[in-house]
């Protein structure tokens, strides 16, 4: 007889621990998530480009102490920082994109 695995998916432990898509419990933690995945970039990228916190403010115009909230998921920064971080701060260009399911 085969036991059965006490695995479960992302998807299945989301649902089994904060609900289904569109409940609030839920909506508030797929927020948080992509906070997250924002500082995350931030962070990875300017660790790739070999930056401190430090430059990468000087750079963008604000503190130090501002960058490292941001990529610490402490600070929600708003759409003209983002993009102020990835030209000023990094050369690029921020896109955004919108993706109904």
């Amino acid at each position: 007889m085969k036991a059965k695995s006490s695995m479960m998916t992302l998807e299945e432990f989301k649902e089994k621990n904060y609900g289904k898509r569109g409940t609030a419990e839920r909506d508030k933690l797929e927020a948080g998530y992509e906070n997250f995945k924002i500082g995350a970039l931030i962070h990875d990228t300017r660790i790739e480009m070999g930056m401190t916190q430090e430059q990468l403010a000087e750079k963008v115009g604000t503190t130090k102490s501002y960058i490292s909230k941001i990529e610490n998921n402490i600070k929600e920064a708003r759409i003209s920082t983002l993009q102020k971080i990835v030209k000023l701060g990094f050369g690029g260009q921020l896109e955004l994109s919108i993706k109904l399911q």
